[in-house]
């Protein structure tokens, strides 16, 4: 199993989950946070006064998948995120040990 961490812009999060829901994956956990990379934030105008912000609206998105699927949820994602653009952002695997379905007691792949 993988744990996949995706850091993308805010307005393509419907189209991701669209994406992921139509190729099996099961469950995600979105979170909405603020961040910069090589962007190094950006100047708004507000209210007719220009102010700079070093950290940029991001969604992460963190889903464990099988390891049959991950690479096909990484370029899914790369795909539907894409604008072609500086912050556009990154992706992160990670190995996943196990996984163990509380209610249940179900382990590995059967508990995703």
């Amino acid at each position: 199993m993988k744990l996949i961490i995706a850091y993308i812009k805010p307005f393509k999060m419907d189209d991701v989950k669209i994406a992921l829901q139509d190729i099996g994956v099961k469950g995600m956990s979105v979170t909405e946070i603020k961040g910069f990379g090589r962007q190094k934030g950006h100047t708004e105008l507000y209210r007719g006064s220009e102010y700079h912000t070093d950290f940029i609206p991001k969604v992460k998105i963190e889903t464990v998948v099988p390891d049959d699927l991950y690479t096909k949820v990484i370029e899914l994602i790369s795909e539907t995120a894409k604008t072609g653009k500086m912050g556009d952002g990154k992706i992160f695997v990670l190995p996943v040990e196990n996984a163990i379905r509380i209610r249940t007691d179900e382990t590995g792949d059967e508990a995703l």
